[in-house]
């Protein structure tokens, strides 16, 4: 008994100097991404466990913590780096990297936990990586007037397959028709703003599987761009929006919400509404049927593809269908639980670009579905915030 009882005291000695697990770091209702001589933000991501936020200027990206601090930028690249996010799965930070006349697209995907001074350079050593996806290339190259000639980085063609104009939106969620399961990285098109033509009223989605990516990932190299990457998307889908400037600016995915967030420019078709941010539930499954105003084979109706609808959610065009809202969301949208949601704004100052991020909660009204937090909503998400 005597043994026992000492094993018994000594387990709960150990159990009492063991140390109390650290709280999650506290994000900001605001923080400023700093004033660069660069391209304007084009994304924002987030490391919720470890308390990071990530900024893409296009041509730099900026790490800061939680408290405000600069912790080191990301340089070195021509291409334009786009939307963000962050897998926790594998601490990688993934980004959308466009050649165009290269006809190359990638995801870059960076090891940020060794970003930790300013200046750092992408051809420095193996940080930034990039995956190539040449289903984007086969849609952005693509010969429709059967000219013989690729026409470039030009909405004045009748090229480019649905409108591609490459890709932009970024993010990790589940498969279409699920909220549960694994999580895919699910990168959208840009889509060029012609409208004189029908066949660019779809945003086009794609979502891979980034299991074995670290066999495919290659250095960057710009004088010889390498096509290493999947052969195909795990899966291809289309959201009926009407044509956007240039598509999904910012894709995210809320696991609150379970829902797929699209921040877009504004569109100026006289036949949709054009607004500026759209949704779809995760749990909506995909249907093959007809992408209105995309010709089928020989000209013949429409082709067919895999659609998701829009969330039944929002403001609503009565003569289109289509709904969202008319909320900017466009150069950073980032969703972190509990309803809260960060949105980047753009500004330039003294001829640089900043960016400022806000903290908002999201009300669930067509009118105005985000409203700035508070400090009591960050208490309601997270139960360790103290004053």
């Amino acid at each position: 008994m005597k043994t026992r009882l000492s094993l018994l005291l000594a387990a709960g000695v150990l159990a009492l100097a063991q140390p109390a697990a650290a709280a999650p770091p506290v994000p900001p209702l605001t923080q400023n991404g700093g004033t660069w001589a660069s391209g304007h933000v084009q994304g924002v991501a987030v490391d919720m466990k470890g308390g990071y936020v990530y900024y893409s200027f296009t041509n730099l990206l900026a790490k800061y913590d939680f408290e405000g601090k600069l912790v080191g930028t990301l340089v070195g690249w021509t291409g334009h780096l786009g939307d963000l996010d962050f897998n926790p799965e594998d601490g990688r930070l993934y980004g959308s990297l466009e050649y165009k006349k290269d006809q190359a697209f990638y995801i870059a995907v960076i090891d940020v936990s060794r970003l930790d001074r300013e200046g750092m350079k992408a051809a420095d050593g193996d940080l930034f990586r990039t995956v190539h996806l040449s289903e984007v290339t086969k849609d952005y190259a693509a010969d429709l007037n059967g000219d013989g000639r690729f026409d470039g980085d030009t909405a004045r063609t009748g090229d480019h397959r649905y409108g591609c104009s490459g890709i932009d939106g970024v993010s990790f969620g589940p498969a279409f028709g699920r909220s549960d399961g694994p999580r895919y990285l699910t990168v959208a098109y840009g889509i060029y703003g012609d409208n004189g033509r029908t066949d660019n009223d779809h945003q086009v989605l794609l979502q891979y599987d980034v299991a074995d990516w670290a066999k495919l990932a290659r250095p960057l190299s710009e004088a010889a761009p390498h096509h290493e990457g999947p052969a195909a998307p795990r899966d291809k889908v289309f959201v009926r929006t009407g044509n956007t400037r240039f598509g999904v600016q910012t894709l995210a995915y809320d696991e609150t919400q379970q829902r797929w967030f699209m921040g877009v420019y504004q569109g100026a078709k006289p036949a949709f509404p054009n607004y500026l941010l759209f949704a779809v539930d995760a749990e909506a499954a995909p249907v093959t049927g007809d992408l209105v105003g995309v010709p089928g084979p020989q000209g013949r109706g429409w082709e067919q593809g895999r659609l998701l609808p829009l969330a039944a959610d929002g403001l609503k065009d009565e003569a289109s269908g289509v709904r969202g809202w008319s909320q900017k969301a466009d150069v950073g949208f980032q969703p972190v639980g509990g309803g809260l949601v960060y949105v980047a704004a753009n500004a330039k100052v003294d001829g640089r670009q900043t960016a400022d991020l806000s903290l908002m909660r999201w009300t669930g009204e067509a009118e105005r579905p985000l409203v700035p937090a508070t400090a009591a909503d960050l208490r309601s998400r997270f139960a360790s915030v103290r004053h």
